[in-house]
């Protein structure tokens, strides 16, 4: 079963609209990035009561705190972070979701394209998260992001061997496997024994921006069709970047983005899955 979730912010940065062009979509979650043009984290404890109370009001709930933990380079402070990372604690406990979404660094300015001189800092930052994971009883489901640690199949392996947490799973992202010019089904395979959690995004290798699930490189309905077949049971959160994307997050609009959630819909049907 896929319950469908959103990067609401994908649609408009306002949460009004989120919310009419979700309900029209027949989503009810949303993995929360920003609102207002701002981060999750850098939101106001008056910004996130009024967001909370919409959701509240129109029956909405987080399939995950869309944090950007883990988006520093490897050579920043860790401690200024860790306390970023509190922060996304304190906002799942309060909206009720045990998910948080994270990162295994980008590498420093002088990088010479390996990452042996920092591997060892990134895995003993990873199990101080997971650690405080364990401890406050919360999930970290770890996106492979571009440039980041995490970006390849074989770094995404040693990732997971190398923290063995059973509070850190595998948020698969196969659109940033294509963008980085790697296999995604070759990412597929080493992030099923770890996941949790799915991001749908497809692409095609160097465009700018993204395609409709199923109409780029990404393999998606391979992939769900495997999904389906492994009795996947949570959430597929939409993130389209139709529009284009970076670092802090995609646009899709509001026109666009049923679209996406049509063509999802279709590919999960077709594979002889269910979603809700």
């Amino acid at each position: 079963m896929f319950t469908l979730s959103a990067f609401a912010d994908e649609i408009s940065p306002e949460p009004a609209e989120q919310i009419a062009v979700l309900k029209a979509c027949g989503i009810r979650h949303i993995e929360f990035r920003s609102i207002h043009k701002t981060n999750v984290l850098a939101l106001t404890d008056a910004q996130i009561a009024e967001f909370k109370a919409l959701l509240d009001q129109e029956g909405f709930k987080l399939s995950a705190i869309g944090s950007p933990i883990g988006k520093i380079r490897i050579d920043e402070a860790f401690e200024p972070h860790l306390e970023k990372f509190r922060r996304a604690i304190y906002l799942a406990k309060l909206f009720g979701t045990p998910n948080i979404r994270i990162f295994s660094y980008y590498p420093p300015v002088l990088f010479d394209g390996e990452w042996d001189d920092h591997r060892e800092e990134v895995i003993r930052r990873m199990k101080a998260k997971a650690a405080i994971a364990e401890k406050m009883g919360v999930m970290l489901f770890h996106e492979n992001e571009h440039r980041i640690y995490g970006d390849s199949p074989e770094r995404v392996a040693d990732l997971f061997a190398s923290v063995p947490s059973p509070n850190l799973k595998a948020a698969y992202d196969p659109a940033n496997f294509v963008f980085c010019g790697l296999d995604p089904l070759k990412g597929w395979e080493v992030s099923k024994p770890h996941l949790a959690h799915l991001h749908i995004k497809d692409w095609k290798k160097g465009e700018d921006r993204g395609s409709i699930p199923g109409e780029g490189e990404g393999q998606i309905p391979a992939i769900i069709a495997d999904a389906v077949k492994m009795g996947y049971n949570g959430f597929a959160t939409m993130e389209p970047h139709l529009m284009g994307g970076g670092p802090t997050g995609g646009v899709t609009g509001p026109d666009l983005f049923p679209k996406a959630v049509a063509a999802f819909k279709a590919i999960v049907e077709k594979a002889g899955g269910k979603y809700a």
